[in-house]
């Protein structure tokens, strides 16, 4: 078996997890293709790598003396490299990065050099072949990235080495500029290399045993998610669940490669898997619940508007010309909602009020801020009786008005609105309705 393995900041942090990492991938010979993020916190109150080299740049655009940041950073891979006995000098690339930085060569050159040099270091601990994700990961010249010419190059690159270290988060314009990813892009290059070697699975190491049903900071001690397709993560990831970066599903979908994510403190615990499609049976009706505070809806009514061809289309055509996108669209007969983020509808409000009423004349326009929207997610709720109904129990018995419903039609998710205070009490409402069997 063929695995790409990535590990996140935490799992990199000091000499003792970079040890745990080694054998972990010493453990299985398939591990051949290794993706690792920069050094994370080695306790609560430290600061990430990345952090630091962001700080560092940041004072060399402003001319301020960078030496003691650099010198921080540069301490924290010292420390990795004697702890792990290696014969590895970084001399030559700290000299430079800091003639780089003087000459302001960029902020994302400054962010990708903590998965750099992590990499240099993985490598020579494990005495793999290291590749540049520079060489490998392209961007076009407007700093999009350019998914077919990476494919490429990476395929013919990777597959010809038996084990190699590619640095995760950053690749290159066609002139050598580094771009990278928006944070927590070393999941993407890691679902990258996935498809490029045709991986019969990638491994995602971070510092949770995968998946979890719930936010632990709102529901206490949610259950693990054993399995867990392709779609509803992506529905989870979109409302808050944030193990994996949502970006990084997308070329592992297309090829059908499954994703496991893993602990690195608990090597033995098997995780969460991600697939395509399964016929296992999810433990409980729904596999997990997810959401977000902070929505706005703006509610357009008008008689006779599901006899007007085109209403929707125009109400939605103010919000893109306003630059604003939209979460949800539900409608009743003479009603039409928009719920998007409040923060940036303030922006446009009255711009948008003004623009509902030139394009499609409204009888009232009803603003309700505050708003919150949870996702209940689950392949299992296809074939269950009374899901909606066990839901809105739950919230009846916990005091929460419900503001919003919405169902797709692949009845893969419900999502509900509910004010902003009544958040953490919905979550929980539900959480036991379905898992704990609590009413």
């Amino acid at each position: 078996m063929k695995k790409v393995v990535k590990f996140g900041g935490s799992s990199l942090a000091n000499a003792e997890q970079f040890e745990k990492v080694g054998n972990i991938i010493r453990a299985e010979e398939g591990r051949r293709y290794v993706v690792p993020s920069a050094p994370g916190r080695r306790y609560t109150n430290d600061t990430k790598v990345t952090d630091l080299l962001y700080e560092c740049y940041h004072k060399a655009e402003e001319d301020q003396n960078f030496e003691k940041v650099l010198k921080n950073i540069r301490g924290r891979y010292d420390e990795i490299i004697q702890g792990l006995g290696l014969d590895l000098n970084l001399d030559d690339e700290f000299d430079t990065i800091r003639d780089n930085f003087k000459n302001k060569i960029g902020v994302d050159y400054a962010a990708s050099r903590g998965e750099y040099l992590n990499g240099i270091v993985m490598a020579n601990y494990l005495g793999f072949d290291f590749v540049d994700a520079a060489e490998v990961v392209v961007f076009d010249m407007n700093g999009e990235f350019n998914a077919k010419a990476t494919d490429k190059k990476m395929s013919a690159r990777l597959n010809a080495l038996e084990h190699a270290v590619i640095p995760g988060f950053y690749g290159a314009k066609e002139d050598g500029t580094i771009t990278t990813f928006s944070r927590g892009g070393s999941d993407i290059t890691g679902s990258l290399v996935a498809k490029a070697v045709h991986a019969d699975l990638y491994e995602n190491w971070t510092d949770v045993c995968g998946f979890l049903m719930a936010d632990p900071r709102i529901i206490k001690d949610p259950v693990t998610i054993n399995t867990i397709t392709y779609r509803e993560m992506r529905e989870l990831s979109y409302m808050g669940a944030t193990v994996l970066h949502e970006d990084a599903i997308f070329p592992l979908k297309k090829e059908g490669i499954p994703i496991n994510v893993r602990n690195t403190n608990d090597p033995e615990n098997p995780g969460t898997m991600v697939v395509e499609s399964t016929c296992n049976k999810p433990r409980y009706v729904i596999t997990g619940i997810g959401g977000k505070k902070g929505f706005v809806s703006v509610t357009i009514e008008k008689a006779m508007m599901n006899s007007e061809c085109g209403f929707g289309r125009k109400v939605l055509q103010v919000f893109e010309e306003c630059g604003l996108t939209f979460e949800h669209t539900p409608s009743g007969i003479d009603t039409f909602s928009v719920f998007c983020n409040q923060k940036e509808f303030e922006k446009k409000e009255q711009q948008i009020i003004a623009g509902l009423h030139r394009s499609v004349q409204p009888d009232l326009i009803e603003l309700d801020s505050d708003l919150a929207l949870i996702a209940i997610v689950g392949r299992g709720m296809r074939r269950t009786r009374g899901t909606a109904g066990r839901i809105f129990a739950a919230l009846a018995k916990a005091h929460v008005n419900v503001k919003m419903i919405d169902q797709g039609s692949s009845e893969l998710n419900i999502i509900i609105g509910v004010e902003n205070h009544d958040f953490e009490t919905a979550l929980n409402a539900i959480y036991d309705v379905f898992v704990t069997g609590q009413l």
